[in-house]
């Protein structure tokens, strides 16, 4: 067996970054910046009123001063002239300033009166003006990798960016084998189970910013298993779920051998997820997952999307940790390092007391991983552990 960061680098290995595809802005939500986007011009674009108010010159900007009103600036409707000494230009919010104004007075520090004003007596301090590309300048760029958020989309937009370079969603065909299994409503014999896994795992693929294909059921056969990397052709990651040990049902390897699968590891010094495999097989990145349920879905946390960000142009990093206090004690670890579902709360994180890799109402309470080292010690309350968000 080998450790699980043996089997991340190994993991890492098989990442082939996806290539580059450009869509409409409209589109980009959530996809993986790929390259380099300029602003194509500043912002604000001119200088801009920032409050409704009357834009004037600042030497006339004294108490009680009375300033003649010339005209009108709107958002989109510039005041066409300059303003001159002892006059004012009523301005609204984003307004361009008129040309000879460099102050706006706030239309709480005004009377006025027909085409007159009259300031007050004690006027606010601010010249309430945001300058051209005060915000951003003609030029300025937003670099990748990085997954666009809403504000940046909202950026791209201001900066009249209408395309956006991305890379490619990696397509992850999802395999579930086994005899046992039948999809969430049918109606399973008495030695049968509702697959569950693939749904777990395509959910966590699809926030991740790939396409998961969930294909048919392969059966605990050479044949139906065939069939089913047949059906895989065209993916970039094949995630196979059960069959991925040494009984004599489990025939995941064996076929994936014959069909050309160059193997880089199998079993890590991990619980739960021991029976892991991955590989490369006709030009696919391929992982082969234990069939427990939580075992595959810790798997994904850990295997599947670090190797999906490093496909997607991300630096090829670990499943990230943070730390917290334990707020029970812990007894010695084994052998293999040990990811136990885990709550955190205002007094810390505790593990649950059932930790069997079959049991997902477990998994679904958690929201933690405890992180325990292979043959760590003894913990008390109080001592700080690692642990990665679920």
């Amino acid at each position: 067996m080998i450790s699980v960061g043996q089997a991340l680098d190994l993991v890492f290995d098989l990442a082939q970054p996806m290539p580059v595809e450009t869509v409409p802005l409209g589109c980009a939500a959530g996809r993986v910046l790929a390259g380099p986007v300029a602003a194509k011009r500043d912002q604000p674009p001119f200088a801009a009123s920032a409050m409704d108010g009357y834009a004037l010159r600042d030497a006339d900007a004294t108490p009680g001063a009375r300033l003649r009103v010339i005209g009108e600036a709107a958002a989109g409707c510039r005041f066409a002239g300059a303003v001159p000494a002892g006059a004012c230009v009523r301005i609204f919010t984003g307004a361009p300033v008129p040309d000879g104004a460099d102050r706006v007075v706030i239309q709480e520090d005004v009377t006025r009166d027909g085409d007159h004003i009259t300031l007050g007596a004690r006027l606010d301090k601010g010249r309430h003006i945001r300058a051209a590309g005060g915000d951003f300048a003609a030029g300025t760029q937003i670099t990748g990798p990085r997954v666009l958020r809403p504000a940046d989309l909202a950026l791209m937009a201001a900066m009249n960016i209408a395309e956006v370079p991305v890379s490619r969603q990696p397509t992850v065909a999802l395999i579930a084998t086994g005899n046992e299994l039948v999809m969430p409503g049918e109606t399973p014999g008495d030695d049968q189970i509702i697959a569950s896994n693939s749904f777990g795992l395509a959910a966590m693929i699809t926030a991740a910013g790939a396409q998961a294909r969930m294909l048919p059921i392969a059966r605990d056969n050479a044949a139906s298993l065939a069939n089913s990397f047949a059906l895989a052709q065209g993916a970039d990651l094949i995630v196979t779920i059960g069959g991925a040990s040494v009984g004599d049902h489990d025939l995941v390897a064996d076929v994936a051998a014959t069909l050309g699968m160059d193997r880089a590891f199998y079993k890590i010094a991990m619980r739960p997820g021991k029976p892991l495999m991955a590989g490369r097989l006709n030009g696919a990145a391929m992982l082969g997952l234990p069939g427990n349920p939580v075992s595959s879905m810790v798997c994904g946390h850990l295997f599947i999307l670090p190797l999906l960000r490093a496909m997607l142009g991300f630096a090829p990093r670990p499943a990230p940790r943070a730390t917290a206090r334990l707020s029970a004690d812990l007894p010695a670890n084994g052998p293999r390092e040990h990811y136990m579902r885990a709550r955190l709360s205002d007094t810390g994180i505790a593990p649950f007391q059932r930790q069997d890799s079959a049991l997902l109402s477990v998994l679904a309470d958690a929201d933690a991983l405890l992180v325990r080292p292979a043959n760590d010690g003894a913990r008390r309350a109080g001592e700080t552990v690692e642990y990665v968000a679920i």
